[in-house]
């Protein structure tokens, strides 16, 4: 195994040189190329400004010379291991241990690292709360869905994630926006960026009025969430049908409500029978565990709205809690795609393996049906899902720019849109770098997995 696994990162080096060589190849060969009469663009500069600031840039950045020389240039930069360059431009001696460099921003004048430092953590925070989600939820729908073929859930969990792999991320967010964040309908959740000035001078955490408030917060919370878990749990099915179409009526009529500038009239009534209906459904779901976390949320939302009623004093909410709700939306958008996939890739995966004969043979055996499920057969379910585990991570990237450019949130997407906008060459050829290694890191950890999934998979 460690054997392949050098292998398999020796490999990476020539893959990620062809990647940047495709790129700044498409960018040379792009109409006006990449040269300093392009970045200076015609302006208001005087004759001699405009000739110092050309000379300047191909003195800094080689770009009076031969596309191929300045290809070669750029590599011996970021390669920890070249010639050393001096003051000028020029380059010196040759150098082991002359470190990597990025080189700096065109467009903003940076070095190209610092760039990279104050964005990619946003982008990572991204994905690192989209990948979970969109696997946690996908494996209990497609789960559910397989266990249940030709049923009520079955149909129903198909057809609406047949829609949500129709919808365009670029449509969900500009969706979202005009429903969810402008003042014509609902202004639940921020329109833009991340967190809001005032936020940054707050405590990390939301700053209560006094003990009591946080003593009837963790007592309302507590106290909802358990009775409605409870309920998901222990309750009948009839009464988890009513009990959840009371829910989703009741907070249809107040999603309605709370529209300004409305009147009671046929959008309350169709809003609350959708509700109503809705509720209904999830209520009476056959899994137990997507129940159950369906309740502990609604629990949750509850007993904070029970807090208010009560007269609980929120001095400010933290940066927290800021934080999050600018992400909601961001969040959503960048993962329903991929949940959607995910979910119906589980569900034909473990209809595949319930009809193998090893499946039969444990049934024969007297084996009960979830232990047939859950130890013999998720497991040979999975090895699909870990072969598209290696794209997601690029995709999510890629959908990145989409979210991140709709919301206006100063990601790596967002840098990688402007920097091509602006032929900034030391930006993209540096973001095309990073999301290489990404990339090729995604497939090496899928790699792992299958042989950590299936026992039969030996890379000796």
């Amino acid at each position: 195994m460690l054997i392949y696994l050098l292998r398999r990162v020796a490999l990476m080096v020539p893959t990620l040189f062809g990647i940047t060589l495709v790129v700044f190849t498409v960018m040379a060969a792009a109409p006006g190329g990449i040269s300093a009469s392009v970045l200076t663009g015609a302006g208001n500069l005087e004759p001699e400004a405009r000739e110092a600031l050309e000379a300047y840039y191909n003195q800094l950045y080689g770009l009076d010379q031969p596309a191929p020389l300045q290809y070669l240039r750029w590599l011996n930069n970021v390669s920890p291991v070249g010639f050393e360059r001096e003051a000028d431009g020029t380059l010196g001696s040759f150098s082991l241990l002359k470190g990597s460099n990025l080189g700096t921003s065109f467009r903003y004048g940076r070095p190209v690292t610092d760039l990279i430092a104050e964005r990619l953590p946003i982008t990572l925070l991204l994905n690192l709360l989209s990948i979970p989600l969109i696997y946690g939820v996908a494996i209990a729908i497609g789960v559910q869905a397989a266990r249940g073929r030709g049923g009520r859930f079955d149909v129903v969990s198909n057809l609406f994630l047949l829609g949500l792999w129709s919808v365009p991320t670029i449509l969900a967010g500009v969706l979202f926006i005009g429903f969810f964040a402008s003042e014509q309908y609902w202004r639940w959740f921020p329109t833009a960026g991340l967190g809001r000035r005032e936020a940054l001078d707050q405590t990390f955490l939301p700053w209560l009025g006094s003990g009591a408030d946080l003593v009837w917060l963790f007592a309302a919370v507590g106290l909802s969430t358990t009775l409605l878990v409870w309920a998901a749990a222990r309750a009948p099915q009839r009464a988890l049908n009513i009990g959840g179409g009371v829910i989703g009526a009741g907070l249809g009529y107040l999603m309605m409500d709370q529209l300004q500038g409305a009147t009671i009239g046929v959008a309350h009534v169709l809003l609350t029978a959708l509700g109503a209906g809705l509720g209904a459904a999830l209520g009476g779901m056959p899994s137990r565990v997507l129940r159950i976390a369906l309740a502990g949320g609604l629990g949750i939302g509850v007993g904070i709205a029970i807090a208010r009623l009560a007269g609980l004093e929120i001095v400010h909410s933290g940066y927290l809690l800021d934080r999050a709700w600018h992400l909601v939306l961001p969040v959503i958008a960048l993962s329903y795609g991929g949940l959607a996939f995910l979910a119906k890739l589980t569900r034909s995966s473990l209809l595949e393996n319930l009809a193998a004969d090893y499946a039969r043979t444990a049934r024969a055996k007297g084996v009960d049906e979830e232990t047939v499920l859950w130890r013999h057969v998720f497991r040979n379910s999975l090895l699909p899902l870990i072969t598209v585990s290696a794209t997601l991570l690029p995709s999510l990237l890629a959908g990145s720019v989409i979210v991140e450019s709709i919301f206006s949130i100063d990601g790596m997407g967002k840098l990688a849109v402007e920097a091509v906008q602006t032929r900034d060459r030391e930006l993209v050829l540096s973001v095309t770098l990073l999301s290489g290694v990404l990339t090729l890191a995604g497939y090496l950890l899928a790699d792992i997995a299958y042989a950590i999934a299936d026992p039969r998979v030996s890379y000796e």
